[in-house]
């Protein structure tokens, strides 16, 4: 079967695009852009890639290799309701999908069963945290990571695996069509307002999405926002559990995204949990997790209050053991996004010296709603005195510059993709 992957060089395509390559698919794709990750594809025998998303293109390709299936991710038909790509297949009569249903296809032919982590923050980290116990215990595993690790692929088919490991988003509803022989909630606050018009309907996708899973893992409060009840499938987690003390992991949030990692591998090994907690605490991170870029500049994905509080709590407990100062560069993620978050930042950069807030990352944006500017974004803070707006530009640089001269821990907090703050500070501190 060939596949053909439109957008492969993007985060959620390319590694589903290497575990089907690894499962014996013919696979070939398209991106607007040529990446280091896509030059990675090619490195790893995907090499029919084209930077060339038009009719035209797909059409030669189709004539020289016919296409059976194309994958595309949701942010493309939200970006384009006529992508060509897609316009192509359909005229062909070639099947068409989001990437849910590949995965689902391929877990069913290789019989895998689903181990989904899903959640508003901390899925990525504890879907990384899981993959890495599996390595640690010598458990074959298949998996599909939306970031970059230094102990494996972001993609991944092991023959013989009895299990695949992924994110299950909730964006556009995708989460909804699994149905996980284990789901993981990291945890649960109101978030893609495009698409849950109102706290109830989100709150009532999760819900939706425990129903369709053979059992759950999700902390008391998640719980008890969802309303859950009674379930047996069910297996509440005690955030002070005292065994989560000998977690060593920095920052709270971090801890807890390790505990879930464990208690899933809980149910597929038969490692004792002091063995499990020991692997935890050798966990090396992510890319865009408090990733350091040269010393003490710090890459991280945090764009929502929860994941900047998770984010200034690593921050805080690096540099308390050094009595450095935490100063924040800060891009939110898509202008949509802060017309429903405005009122919730509150005290989210506690422990920040300095925030500096640049203008938002646009992205799928409603032309109908106002740029809201980051001096309105500021004054929602509860102590609007420690940010200030600031631009990308040569004197951000210098500002920045000067905090690091002055031995200042510089964290960097951006959500989003090609020509964001992190492309903007890896183009300027890298070599």
């Amino acid at each position: 079967m060939h596949i053909y992957f439109s957008g492969i060089g993007g985060a959620g395509i390319g590694p589903l695009a290497e575990i089907a390559y690894a499962a014996g698919y013919e696979v070939s794709g398209s991106d607007k852009r040529n990446s280091s990750y896509i030059e990675h594809l090619k490195k790893n025998g995907i090499s029919d890639i084209y930077i060339d998303q038009s009719y035209e293109k797909i059409a030669s390709v189709h004539k020289e290799h016919p296409i059976d299936w194309l994958v595309y991710s949701s942010a493309l038909t939200i970006e384009q309701p006529n992508a060509p790509e897609i316009l192509f297949a359909k005229d062909n009569k070639i099947k068409v999908s989001k990437r849910d249903e590949l995965i689902n296809a391929i877990a069913k032919e290789k019989n895998l069963s689903l181990i989904a982590v899903a959640g508003t923050h901390g899925k990525t980290t504890t879907t990384a945290l899981i993959v890495w116990l599996c390595y640690q215990h010598q458990l074959p595993v298949s998996y599909l990571l939306p970031a970059k690790t230094s102990f494996g692929p972001m993609g991944s088919y092991v023959k013989g695996s009895h299990y695949f490991v992924f994110e299950a988003d909730e964006f556009d509803r995708n989460f909804l069509h699994f149905q996980p022989w284990l789901s993981v909630i990291t945890g649960v606050s109101w978030d893609h307002h495009e698409v849950f018009p109102s706290r109830e309907s989100y709150q009532q996708a999760f819900k939706e999405f425990i129903s369709q899973s053979e059992q759950t893992l999700i902390w008391q409060d998640d719980s008890a926002y969802l309303d859950l009840g009674e379930d047996d499938r069910v297996a509440i987690q005690n955030p002070s559990h005292p065994k989560i003390q000998n977690i060593s992991l920095k920052g709270l949030y971090n801890r807890l995204d390790g505990w879930l990692a464990l208690q899933t591998l809980l149910r597929i090994c038969d490692d004792p949990i002091d063995q499990l907690i020991e692997s935890v605490n050798l966990f090396p991170g992510l890319s865009r997790r408090m990733e350091q870029i040269v010393p003490n500049l710090y890459s991280d994905y945090a764009h929502t209050p929860e994941k900047i509080r998770g984010a200034m709590s690593v921050a805080r407990e690096m540099a308390a053991k050094t009595n450095q100062n935490v100063i924040v560069i800060y891009e939110p993620l898509t202008n949509r996004r802060q017309h429903y978050m405005i009122n919730d930042y509150g005290d989210c950069f506690s422990g920040a010296s300095q925030v500096y807030w640049v203008p938002s990352y646009l992205a799928r944006e409603d032309p109908n709603q106002r740029i809201l500017p980051p001096s309105e974004l500021i004054s929602h803070l509860s102590d609007p005195t420690i940010a200030v707006p600031a631009e990308r530009n040569e004197d951000l640089k210098r500002t920045i510059d000067a905090h690091l001269n002055k031995g200042d821990m510089v964290v960097v907090m951006a959500g989003g993709g090609g020509g964001s703050l992190d492309d903007w500070i890896r183009d300027n501190y890298f070599a």
